[in-house]
């Protein structure tokens, strides 16, 4: 007997995939129209969960006042003109928003590839020696070991160098030894890629180092006007976790806030003085410019300098430059008519303290003295049988932070052991530009970098530390020579720019009075013929075998006698001459005041 056939309608698929493709059609299209209907109805369900997780969160003793809080909340909504339709689109919107479709979590990063995976063991296995030691049950680090158990974060620049590794160490390591720590750092450079500047942060409580190499400092901010107070100077620009204090500068047509080395001067620094070193054409002479640009608007400024270059003729001349000396005789002048002016600021100070009043004005106007190269004039003065130049810097140096006078020596970093006792002991800000090695660094800071050295150094690159805070990178702003015919246009009138203006030349009624005060000095034996100082008052004075000092210069007989800088606003009772008063007469002053 013959099977029938099943009828058509079961044995034909293509009705059946139709149903199906009509089914699936109406499906999305259902879902497309009650989609907000969804999206809201989720976002109704994370509220209400969001709320029940808060009720539970809340203490027994607050819910009566979270409740009060609603009631009235709701009370004030209904009382509210259209407040329930406000209410409802409000909740709808929050509704929405809460029951939009999350983004998918970004899936984990891919671990290192073959070439990365190839340098993290080789650094492995480099610190093994230093690392591991014989009797551990458990090793962190041992040969053939598992890298991924002792490097906890690691990332890679594009060249496959490590740019950031953050490493787990034995507890029993002697991270507190400096010469330890030199070591793993010194391997950790070697093996991550050499011209490349790195950063070691050392947790000794957690037991772990961070290494990150650091980016190029900013070489492109030219001298400026920075925004700071009065008795801020600005050394140069660090890194930006180094300092919490960002500045607005402007570096080619763009303007962007980098971080700074302030240094503070005043009655309140504890590091009044500094002391910088380096080797020629490292940016010595630039920055001691970049202080001397900042110093103007807000003190007076005597520049010796010992090296006789002429790097700076440009502030010679003008308005709060005092003088600008290179020759033996005028620095000695100077220096010494600078200590007899901070004596006289201390007595006049004291005596406006004892008389219950402030300050005088002249008293608290800055005045800085730039030295640069005072071992080239130490050598000269040996040569002639004078005394050091330095030796005058003690009274400035000890005393100057009372009587408003900063001191800023610079000098060469070969010449360092010829510095004097007192400009080591009182310049407590120390800055170190130019190539140098670690060892370098610690003996001119007094403390070692935590930075590993730069292989590519461009001037005004180098260190600074204020007193006992941590070593700092630094850059000096780009400061040059205006009058130098290698300098930029762009850098040289941006210097020009910030020059004061020439000082106004003297009167020649003036002019004859310091003649005749100086001639009166010489009489009584207050001078000598061949001592002169170059002022900032402007004008010329004959010098010693009929020399003429630019910008003002007078003799340091007249800065010493009757005649010479503005006398101090004294009590009335109280007459201050303008300059130190002779051998005799500060005697008698000193046993009356006695």
């Amino acid at each position: 007997m013959a099977r029938r056939p099943l009828p058509r309608i079961l044995t034909d698929s293509a009705p059946i995939a139709r149903g199906r493709e009509f089914a699936r059609t109406a499906a999305d299209g259902a879902a497309d129209v009650f989609h907000p209907l969804i999206t809201i109805s989720r976002g109704l369900r994370r509220l209400l969960a969001a709320g029940r997780r808060r009720w539970s969160d809340t203490p027994k003793e607050r819910r009566g006042s979270l409740l009060f809080v609603a009631a009235g909340s709701v009370l004030a909504v209904a009382l509210v003109p259209y407040g329930p339709v406000l209410a409802l689109v409000t909740v709808m919107a929050a509704a929405a928003w809460a029951g939009r479709e999350q983004q998918p979590a970004e899936e984990p990063a891919a671990g290192p590839g073959e070439a990365e995976t190839g340098r993290l063991q080789a650094l492995y296995e480099a610190l093994v020696p230093y690392f591991a030691i014989e009797g551990d049950p458990s090793p962190l680090y041992a040969h053939d070991g598992d890298w991924e158990s002792a490097f906890t974060e690691y990332a890679f620049d594009e060249a496959g160098r490590p740019a950031r590794l953050t490493l787990r160490y034995p507890a029993y390591f002697t991270d507190g030894d400096a010469a330890s720590r030199a070591r793993i750092e010194q391997v950790l450079y070697a093996k991550s890629g050499r011209g490349r500047e790195y950063h070691f942060a050392w947790d000794e409580e957690s037991n772990q180092l961070t290494l990150t190499v650091l980016p190029p400092l900013p070489t492109d901010i030219a001298a400026q006007r920075f925004v700071t107070t009065h008795g801020e100077t600005v050394l140069g620009f660090t890194d930006a976790g180094a300092v919490q204090r960002t500045l607005p500068v402007e570096a080619g047509e763009e303007t962007r806030d980098v971080p700074p080395v302030v240094w503070r001067t005043g009655l309140r620094s504890t590091e009044p003085h500094l002391l910088v070193l380096g080797q020629p054409g490292v940016g010595v002479t630039t920055l001691l410019r970049s202080i001397a640009l900042q110093a103007l608007p807000y003190g007076d400024v005597l520049v010796i300098d010992g090296g006789g270059t002429g790097e700076y003729a440009c502030l010679a001349g003008r308005t709060g430059v005092m003088g600008v000396e290179s020759g033996l005789s005028g620095a000695l002048a100077t220096l010494e008519w600078a200590a007899h002016e901070t004596e006289r600021r201390l007595i006049a100070a004291n005596r406006a303290r004892q008389a219950g009043r402030q300050a005088p004005d002249d008293i608290r106007w800055p005045l800085w003295i730039l030295l640069d190269r005072p071992t080239a004039l130490a050598h000269l003065a040996v040569a002639e049988g004078r005394d050091d130049p330095q030796h005058l810097l003690h009274v400035p140096l000890r005393h100057g932070r009372a009587a408003f006078v900063t001191v800023v020596v610079a000098d060469q970093l070969d010449s360092a052991g010829l510095l004097s006792e007192p400009v080591l002991t009182h310049t407590r800000a120390r800055v170190i530009l130019g190539p140098a090695t670690p060892e370098d660094v610690q003996a001119v800071l007094g403390a070692p970098p935590n930075t590993t050295p730069a292989t590519d150094v461009p001037p005004g690159r180098g260190y600074a530390r204020l007193g006992t805070g941590p070593v700092l990178r630094l850059q000096v702003p780009a400061t040059p020579d205006p009058y130098d015919d290698a300098t930029s246009e762009t850098h040289r009138q941006a210097v020009l720019d910030l020059l004061p203006e020439p000082a106004a030349p003297m009167e020649e009624d003036a002019t004859e009075d310091l003649s005749a005060a100086a001639g009166l000095a010489r009489s009584d034996g207050t001078g000598g013929p061949d001592d002169a100082v170059a002022g900032g008052t402007g004008g010329t004075v004959p010098g010693p075998e009929g020399r003429t000092v630019a910008g003002g210069a007078v003799g340091v007989d007249v800065l010493f006698g009757t005649v010479g800088p503005a006398a101090p606003s004294a009590p009335e009772e109280i007459t201050e001459p303008s300059g130190p008063a002779p051998a005799h007469r500060t005697a008698d002053a000193g046993r009356a005041e006695g």
